[in-house]
């Protein structure tokens, strides 16, 4: 059976619930204490590198991390990632644009805001965060302004990818409700068949409020 590194905060992890949600994947969860030090354990880095979730072991022992690309593997063959070779570059294009404008912004800011980390930060960090922050949140407004979801066609990896962290953004003090079409993605996607709602604060975590090794 398919094992999943987790850690129930991380919306990073959330993403390949949602997937695994959607498929009807069974699996087993193995839990990841990632701020008292578990993710840099070597038995751990052997899984991941980088010692961050999530990451997910197959039957045949070998593993993967990095969760859009855990999302990659699991979806094909699956209505979630298109055949099409130019559909599947464009749900790429958006799972880079995740990685790179809003998950490093967006998740940022919201871990920072939720365990308390805020006055830890420099002005200048958290001002640059937000800002990126909403520079991301305008280009998904105009973009989803023009189709129902992300990537032109279906719902794909692409919307699950991005949803982990945008629906989240209220979270960290960005004014999510000011971006009418994000809204109604997010109801859009909220909407689909086997939608996993059930989501973790960093709250059930007691060391969430310390930085991680």
């Amino acid at each position: 059976m398919l094992t999943l590194y987790d850690y129930l905060p991380s919306q990073n992890a959330y993403k390949i619930r949602l997937l695994l949600r959607h498929l009807g994947t069974p699996y087993r969860s193995e839990f990841v204490s990632i701020f008292e030090g578990e993710g840099q354990r070597p038995q751990y880095l052997a899984v991941n590198p980088t010692g961050a979730v999530p990451a997910i072991r197959l039957d045949d022992g070998r593993v993967i991390a990095e969760s859009n690309a855990i999302l990659c593997y699991l979806a094909e063959g699956t209505r979630y990632l298109p055949d099409d070779r130019y559909a599947r570059a464009k749900v790429m294009q958006w799972l880079f644009f995740e990685q790179n404008y809003a998950e490093p912004q967006i998740g940022a800011l919201r871990h920072w805001t939720m365990t308390g980390k805020l006055a830890r930060r420099s002005q200048d960090a958290i001002e640059g965060r937000r800002a990126g922050s909403l520079k991301a949140l305008g280009i998904l407004d105009r973009e989803l302004a023009a189709r129902p979801f992300i990537a032109p066609g279906d719902y794909s990896i692409a919307d699950m990818s991005l949803f982990a962290y945008v629906h989240r953004a209220d979270e960290a003090g960005l004014p999510l409700a000011e971006y009418l079409h994000v809204c109604r993605w997010i109801e859009r996607v909220r909407s689909q068949a086997g939608f996993l709602a059930e989501t973790h604060p960093y709250s059930i975590d007691p060391h969430s409020r310390g930085e991680l090794p």
